[in-house]
């Protein structure tokens, strides 16, 4: 593919960027996708590509309406600053002081740590809490109090300040904050002091019941079988930690407002994209306010991704090159990987962007690496060797099988990656011929044994 350099007068190479999106989507079996390239918070290309919904044959556009998941964490984040700024409320302050439901386990807790995960709260939407009968019953409605007393109930991980956990319970509470400040609902905070102001007609808080033209259906990838998003209650689609409804169009004014102070100063945006101290201690990357902070090839990346009801999402800032991608799938997350697609973009716009490619590193497990390719072949053939069938359900072989590129069970896998995890290792294998690869996680316990099996993208097929 040939690359074009950013710039005024630099043309954009649409054929490039159409022929990569449209491959990547069928390697990741995504729906439908809408991208947007901004620089300086103006569009240079905004499109649909694929289906918007499957079942009426809607083509993807760019003003096609999609669910934010976690992307909405950063406009939660810049209302929280709005309110900085106006002097009713403190980075500091104390959790306790505007709800007091947590008791003295909340009075540690500043509002800054639950913008940087760095409160210790813990988790409100595992699989336990969340089943029939569980505290937080995905199917069934709570009122905003009843959540936030609920959470109340919960443990604390770790001292706030002392620690750095990504928790959506942390932005649910933000949200019952602005309440409790301003009288109003965040989603209606949002429209009145965001949303309206800019211009952001088609973006709002996620409403099964409203009319809502453009609206994208999401979906999800079992057993190698594309379904319609799981339901769940009105309460889970409009708490804050990001059940918002947006379009390309609607963050190409959202990335406009950032280079200017109509929202909140430079000052508090600059504070918003600085790493959060853990412990006293600040590093180059990390998680500031409601956004994450990373470098590709040595340049710093704003953004933030999401995922929630069939939808992910993902939106990076390429502050230094005034450079914006933003893509939105319809395709859950387990299955769609927007961020690659965003990180190739970029790097089709300005080479400078693109990240170093996954080269293979030298295997000091070797053996373990044999066995668990043998073990993997025999899964997706049927014919699992003992212990196997304990580890991958049925339903995860057939996903496995229809995630794997043709030819995949050619050569050797490679290498690329191994990281320890609290319960064992994580080992990362490139298979597949050149230029259609997937990344095969294999993952193993202290023992040794394989604990589980996923396919991911790859991105160097560009």
């Amino acid at each position: 593919m040939s690359y074009v350099e950013i710039g005024a007068d630099a043309p954009l190479n649409h054929a490039a960027i159409d022929r990569y999106v449209s491959a990547e989507m069928a390697r990741q079996r995504v729906p439908g996708l809408a991208l947007g390239i901004f620089k300086d918070g103006a569009a240079i290309l905004a499109k649909g590509y694929g289906l918007s919904n499957v079942e009426l044959g809607t083509p993807m556009t760019a003003d096609s309406v999609l669910q934010s998941g976690s992307m909405g964490k950063s406009f939660l984040a810049v209302a929280i600053m709005m309110l900085v700024e106006e002097g009713r409320l403190h980075l500091d302050d104390s959790l306790a002081d505007y709800l007091p439901a947590g008791g003295a386990n909340w009075r540690p807790i500043k509002i800054g740590n639950l913008l940087s995960h760095t409160s210790g709260l813990s988790s409100f939407d595992t699989p336990e809490l969340q089943r029939p009968g569980g505290l937080f019953d995905i199917r069934q409605d709570f009122s905003e109090d009843e959540l936030v007393e609920r959470i109340a109930s919960l443990p604390i991980d770790f001292q706030g300040g002392e620690g750095w956990a990504y928790e959506n319970t942390n932005f649910v509470l933000l949200g019952a904050l602005i309440r409790r400040i301003t009288g109003q609902s965040y989603g209606e905070f949002f429209h009145e002091r965001i949303f309206k102001p800019l211009g952001m007609s088609s973006t709002r808080i996620i409403s099964d019941l409203d009319i809502v033209p453009n609206r994208s259906a999401g979906y999800e990838m079992v057993g190698g079988t594309l379904r319609n998003q799981a339901w769940v209650s009105p309460t889970f689609n409009s708490t804050a930690d990001g059940a918002m409804y947006f379009t390309i169009r609607d963050l190409e004014r959202w990335d406009r407002a950032l280079y200017g102070e109509s929202l909140i100063s430079q000052k508090s945006i600059r504070q918003m994209w600085t790493p959060y101290p853990v412990a006293g201690i600040s590093s180059a990357e990390g998680y500031g306010l409601g956004w994450r902070i990373a470098f590709v090839s040595g340049h710093r990346v704003i953004g933030h991704n999401g995922a929630w009801q069939g939808f992910a999402t993902s939106f990076a800032r390429y502050v230094d090159s005034g450079l914006t991608v933003v893509a939105l799938t319809n395709l859950d997350s387990g299955h769609s990987s927007p961020e690659v697609i965003v990180r190739a973009v970029a790097g089709l716009v300005d080479p400078r962007l693109q990240p170093p490619p996954l080269r293979p590193i030298h295997d000091e497990r070797a053996e373990f690496s044999a066995s668990a390719w043998r073990n993997f072949q025999a899964l997706i053939r049927g014919i699992p060797t003992a212990g196997m069938e304990a580890v991958v359900s049925t339903e995860t072989v057939e996903d496995l099988k229809a995630s794997l590129p043709d030819n995949w069970y050619e050569g050797t896998p490679a290498l690329v990656e191994r990281i320890a995890e609290d319960e064992g290792l994580l080992s990362t294998y490139r298979i597949g011929r050149s230029g259609d690869t997937r990344l095969l996680d294999v993952r193993s316990n202290e023992a040794g044994e394989v604990t589980g099996f996923s396919i991911e993208a790859d991105p160097d097929n560009r």
